[in-house]
């Protein structure tokens, strides 16, 4: 018997993918920057399998390649050219165990479909908040890996914050359960935190508890018009003293995001002619009565007006409403997507230099080329901006990727001057590993190699991601 016959026989045939064509999804990821090589895909239906799979890569020394939905963005879910690695995908481990209305936690199996865990939660009168554009693709499990943030961070948190317990497979094929639905749980190192935002790099999240919330009764939504970043930011403070908790998401637009939008997917433009330099789209979201939330939007929409940090604004009216000022962002990513081109930067900024970056860096791009355009857009509550540079309209999208080098050293070295992140909320990857681990300390590479040794000591788990 072979290694991989041996396999067969722990998980079933129909559990291994082998023939190339049968593979190909698996090998090349969402944005089509990676493809790779596998021995095989697994596709396990349980956590005992996954054990079973991790255990045979231990003994026969293969490196793991755990994915999920395959819909990041910075190649952590795709193996290398050598064609020696496993890929370990979970959409078949996707299993809701438990709902626990009483203590507002939501335990699944990792290879749920975000959206998937959404719905359940909301059967339930519950919320889970954590949203992202792929969340009708992307599952729990890569959710977790890459501790994803999404729109409504500003309130919620990110992955990690919305995370109780894990289970996970380690390196050498045991299972840790961890899932502890526990708010408080002071008994020593939270070694869940380990495996949330690890990549898959020291084990593969196999469940998660996670915790839900009251299902808010109204949305309100509001799209204002704004002169520059730093307007957008002293509406930022109102709207947060206005708001309070209840200030749910917080976004920022450039006017060219908004015009590629409306040029690629023909959605229906804002009711700003012209288009405005800078949008902001916020929401909150609270236990009370539509009318006095629409009243409280139409106050804080008046006093940013007066204040002159907007100069006009949008209020919705209904959930139809905000669902549609809501498109004009969801849009954005696809509509680059479709342009080509883009060079794509997720960064986090402390939000008092965020004038700053945008200014210098929009004049630095600008002196490498007058052929660039940045395209800036993001999650300004939380201080992650999604700063990516294309091409102006009438230029081919190559016209960019000609400079990508150039740029990403004008961009992070922006970032760095100004005490921000070079990946906010997308990971390292295969992407941003080199970079990423550069601007580190000596102490964090030494922490950070003292952990992957602990936990990986063959170092087969997602080689070459992160670390």
């Amino acid at each position: 018997m072979t290694p991989l016959d041996e396999l067969r026989a722990l998980l079933g045939n129909e559990a291994i993918v082998g023939q190339p064509a049968d593979m190909a999804p698996y090998l090349t990821d969402w944005r089509g920057r990676y493809t790779g090589r596998a021995l095989a895909v697994a596709l396990p239906r349980t956590t005992a399998q996954v054990a079973q799979a991790v255990g045979w890569c231990a003994r026969h020394r293969v490196p793991v390649v755990p994915q999920g939905g395959n819909t990041g963005l910075v190649g952590g879910a795709t193996p290398d050219g050598s064609g020696r690695a496993l890929v370990l995908a979970t959409p078949r481990l996707c299993q809701v165990r438990e709902v626990d209305t009483d203590n507002d936690t939501i335990t699944v199996e990792a290879g749920c479909r975000l959206q998937q865990v959404q719905d359940v939660a909301h059967a339930h009168d519950r919320l889970f908040p954590l949203s992202l554009a792929s969340q009708g693709s992307c599952t729990i499990g890569g959710n977790l890996a890459s501790n994803a943030g999404g729109t409504q961070v500003l309130r919620y948190g990110n992955a990690r914050d919305l995370t109780l317990g894990v289970e996970v497979v380690l390196a050498d094929g045991t299972v840790w359960n961890g899932l502890r639905a526990l708010r408080k749980d002071n008994t020593g190192y939270d070694l869940k935190q380990l495996f949330i935002g690890s990549e898959g790099t020291l084990g593969v999240i196999t469940a998660a508890t996670l915790k839900l919330f009251p299902l808010p009764r109204v949305r309100l939504v509001c799209l204002l018009a704004c002169a520059d970043p730093a307007a957008a930011i002293a509406l930022l403070q109102r709207a947060r003293a206005h708001a309070g908790p209840a200030l749910t998401a917080f976004e920022l637009i450039s006017g060219p995001c908004l015009d590629l939008a409306q040029r690629f997917l023909a959605r229906q433009r804002p009711g700003f002619v012209p288009t405005p330099p800078w949008t902001v789209l916020l929401e909150w979201s609270e236990p009370t009565d539509a009318a006095h939330a629409e009243r409280a939007g139409e106050r804080l929409c008046a006093a940013a007006i007066d204040a002159g940090e907007a100069r006009d604004a949008i209020v919705s009216r209904s959930l139809e409403d905000a669902r549609s000022l809501w498109a004009l962002r969801e849009a954005i990513p696809e509509a680059q997507a479709r342009a080509g081109g883009n060079v794509k930067h997720d960064i986090s900024l402390p939000l008092g230099t965020m004038a700053g970056f945008i200014g210098r860096t929009g004049a630095a791009l600008q002196a490498l080329s007058a052929d660039l355009e940045p395209m800036v857009f993001g999650h300004l509550g939380d201080g992650n901006l999604h700063y990516n540079v294309g091409a102006r309209a009438a230029l081919p999208a190559t016209a960019a990727l000609a400079h990508e080098a150039a740029i990403n050293d004008i961009v992070y070295a922006e970032v760095v001057r100004c005490g921000g992140s070079v990946s906010a909320e997308h990971g390292l990857g295969q992407l941003r590993r080199e970079r990423g681990m550069a601007l580190k300390s000596d102490a964090e590479r030494t922490l950070l190699r003292a952990i992957k040794q602990a936990l990986d000591p063959a170092g087969l788990m997602n080689p070459g991601k992160l670390i």
